[in-house]
C-alpha cells in the first residue's frame, strides 16, 4: 500500500516535512481545552510534527503509528515528555483502552483510513463532549508558481499517474468535504479553521520534501531519479536554486455527542 512507503523514509520525513504552524496548534489547543488533565490520542503521528507541540501542553498523550521506523523517531523527539507514548499499531485494528480520550486528532493522514469505519472508530475512542480534530494540508497556487507550472512537464514525462495539464488549485478550490462529520450521529458542532503559509526551500531541501510524498516514493528507481533530475535542472537553471511553496492547512473539529 502507498501508506506503507513512508516508513522507509523516516529520517528524511523528520528532517524535511514542515511542522504545523503555531496558529493551528493554538486553535486546536483552545478548542479542545488542552491541559495537564487532558487525555489525547493522535492517529498516524509520523515522526511527531504535531505530536511534540501537543505534548508541550502537558497532556497525557498516546500516539498510534503504523510504521516502526517512524515511531522510533517520534519516540526520540518526545524524549522530553514522559507523559507521551508511541504505540506501533494500525489504528483500525488497535484495541481501544477502556478509558476514553478527551481529544482524538489525525494530521494529514485521515484519507488513509477506511471511510466505511473511521468515524465510528474515532467516536468509540472519545468521551461524550470530547473533540475530534482532522488536519488537512493542501498544496495550492502561490509562491514560485512559474516553477510549479513548468514542473508539470517533468511529472508528465516521469510519473504515469500525472493528470495531463494539471495546475495547482487555488485556495478557494481546496475545501474539504465535512459531510461525513455533519451527517454522523456521533458528532455535532463541526467547525473549520483555515490558514495558509509559504515556505522557501533550496533545491536540495525541496527535493528532500518531495521524497517524503507517497506517490514519489512509489515510483520505480529510474522514474524517480529521472523526475528528481528534471526538477533539479529546472530549479538550478530557471529559478536560482530556490523555490517558495504555498500550503493551505485546514483544522476540522467536531464534538462527540452524548452525555
Amino acid at each position: 500500500m502507498l501508506r506503507d512507503t513512508f516508513d522507509g523514509a523516516a529520517e528524511r520525513y523528520d528532517r524535511a516535512r514542515p511542522r504545523y504552524p503555531r496558529p493551528l496548534v493554538d486553535e486546536l489547543a483552545r478548542t479542545a481545552a488542552l491541559g495537564p488533565d487532558s487525555r489525547v490520542l493522535e492517529i498516524a503521528p509520523g515522526t511527531g510534527q504535531l505530536t511534540v507541540p501537543l505534548a508541550e501542553f502537558g497532556c497525557q498523550l498516546t500516539a498510534v503509528e503504523l510504521g516502526p521506523s517512524l515511531a522510533a523517531v517520534a519516540r526520540h523527539n518526545l524524549g522530553a515528555f514522559p507523559r507521551a507514548e508511541v504505540r506501533v499499531a494500525d489504528f483500525e485494528r488497535w484495541d481501544l483502552p477502556d478509558e476514553p480520550f478527551d481529544l482524538v486528532v489525525i494530521a494529514t493522514a485521515y484519507h488513509w483510513l477506511d471511510p466505511r469505519t473511521r468515524v465510528a472508530k474515532v467516536a468509540s475512542a472519545l468521551r461524550p463532549g470530547g473533540t475530534f480534530a482532522v488536519v488537512t494540508t493542501h498544496h495550492v497556487a502561490g509562491g514560485t508558481q512559474e516553477f510549479f507550472d513548468r514542473s508539470q512537464r517533468c511529472y508528465e514525462r516521469w510519473d504515469p499517474t500525472t493528470p495531463p495539464g494539471f495546475r495547482s488549485p487555488t485556495e478557494d478550490e481546496c475545501v474539504t468535504d465535512t459531510g461525513e462529520f455533519v451527517r454522523s450521529e456521533h458528532f455535532e458542532g463541526v467547525r473549520v479553521w483555515r490558514g495558509a503559509r509559504e515556505i522557501t526551500y533550496t533545491t536540495d531541501e525541496y527535493l528532500d520534501v518531495v521524497l517524503t510524498y507517497s506517490n514519489h516514493l512509489a515510483l520505480d528507481e529510474p522514474a524517480r531519479e529521472g523526475l528528481l533530475s528534471c526538477l533539479r535542472e529546472l530549479l538550478e537553471t530557471r529559478h536560482g536554486g530556490r523555490v517558495t511553496k504555498r500550503y493551505l492547512h485546514e483544522l476540522i473539529t467536531a464534538t462527540r455527542t452524548g452525555t
